[in-house]
């Protein structure tokens, strides 16, 4: 099979981790893959060499052009699926009238690239597979304020209408990290219905960490807090509490943050010595290139008074360092939006480094179902009134301050989200595309 993933190791993107964590399994389960992507030169994500070391050495990938965003930013396009759709046109044509191929499984969140597959599947009549790691054509910014809508909001809206249709026509199979946005589409284009379709969810990866553990150079980003307040001994001595996210940023989460601040608050009242100690860290908020990026969290008047608490860089980390950064925090936290069919790409690798989280999240969330059967999570959900969800939220991270002790995972508990498991699953549903008639 060919699989289509623009951004590929060793550029660090969310959305070609799927790929990458399965390509040591696939051949086992009889799919040979083949990889499609976009030169590392042309891209303007964060770049991590190590990837690499996670990719086997004979896999084959194809890499294309794309244009150099240093001039299409100019015109006001700086999208990478915009900027390579024509030279992996041209590749992957050449590709299918060279070689047997039986599958063409797009992996990406680059969604006007899927637009290729009504030609291939046209011209070449090969099985395509989508993976839709998130909502493509969606009205959800349409009747937000305009400062809550992405950058060039009214562009992608229209350009996703008339694209998705397309591209589902040719669908042969769904995978999905959320059962909802299949769902979705097959309310939309009703012949979905019948085709294979199955939700998988990013998985846990365990070589990632034995090379983020064998890099001590990559070191996490976290770091002791310093107290001005000289009058307590307790508050120049103890060491901070390391409250972590790693992710992006956005106004849907909004919600969960200002839970966050409302308990911090709180317990800087009620429990000044605790929460004096507290840093709340968060990471690569931005998808923009590092340095460019804006904050999209709290703002500086709503922070007004615990600024020396919440830090935000809107920075990417690279891949190894999110590991060992999150391996170093004291307690991780999960927020979500309040909306059930998301799932967050960065939980998995949450679980995998066996920290406590405390998460504020939709109550049918797919995210919450999984987390309220880990030990070490403690799930709070939109819905409750703001008063009580703070002073829960305050008196458990006070726990957790005063040392409340760390309960690991069981393993067993999370066998069937590992990287090798799910791609078993992904193959199973390609075999049964490949069985299908059309």
């Amino acid at each position: 099979m060919l699989i289509i993933s623009p951004y590929f190791a060793p550029i660090n993107a969310a959305d070609s981790h799927r790929v990458r964590t399965s390509l040591s399994y696939y051949t086992e389960h009889g799919w040979i893959p083949e990889v499609v992507a976009v030169s590392p030169r042309y891209c303007d994500m964060v770049r991590d060499d190590l990837l690499l070391q996670s990719i086997p050495k004979d896999i084959k990938v194809h890499h294309v052009p794309a244009l150099d965003k240093r001039w299409t930013s100019k015109i006001g396009l700086g999208s990478i699926a915009l900027r390579s759709i024509i030279f992996y046109y041209a590749a992957v044509n050449k590709l299918l009238k060279t070689n047997k191929y039986d599958l063409i499984y797009f992996s990406t969140t680059q969604f006007p690239i899927l637009a290729l597959a009504a030609t291939w599947k046209k011209r070449f009549g090969i099985k395509i597979v989508f993976d839709i790691q998130d909502p493509w054509y969606t009205s959800y910014y349409k009747f937000k304020p305009k400062h809550e809508r992405p950058k060039k909001f009214w562009f992608s809206y229209y350009l996703n209408k008339m694209l998705e249709p397309l591209a589902m026509q040719a669908s042969d199979g769904l995978i999905s990290v959320s059962a909802g946005y299949v769902e979705v589409l097959q309310k939309r284009y009703p012949h979905l219905s019948s085709k294979p379709h199955l939700s998988i969810p990013f998985g846990i990866h365990l070589p990632d960490l034995t090379i983020a553990y064998a890099n001590p150079g990559v070191q996490p980003l976290l770091c002791v807090r310093k107290t001005s307040d000289r009058n307590t001994a307790l508050h120049n001595q103890a060491p901070c509490f390391n409250l972590v996210y790693i992710g992006r940023g956005g106004h849907d989460l909004l919600p969960a943050f200002r839970a966050l601040l409302d308990a911090v608050r709180l317990g800087l009242k009620l429990f000044p010595q605790e929460f004096r100690r507290v840093k709340v860290h968060l990471f690569g908020t931005s998808y923009a290139p590092n340095g460019e990026g804006k904050k999209t969290f709290l703002s500086d008047k709503e922070l007004h008074g615990v600024e020396d608490i919440f830090q935000e860089s809107t920075d990417r980390l690279p891949f190894y360092r999110t590991l060992n950064t999150l391996k170093a925090a004291d307690m991780l936290f999960m927020p979500g939006p309040d909306q059930a069919e998301y799932v967050a790409s960065k939980l998995f690798p949450y679980l995998m480094v066996e920290r406590p989280i405390l998460a504020i999240v939709h109550p049918c969330s797919k995210t919450s179902s999984l987390l309220r059967t880990i030990p070490q999570a403690r799930v709070f959900h939109f819905g409750q009134a703001n008063a009580l969800m703070a002073s829960n939220i305050a008196i458990y991270l006070r726990q957790a301050i005063l040392g409340l002790k760390h309960i690991p995972v069981e393993k067993r508990q999370l066998k069937h989200y590992s990287s090798e498991h799910l791609t078993r699953l992904q193959t199973n549903l390609f075999n049964q595309v490949c069985q299908t008639p059309d």
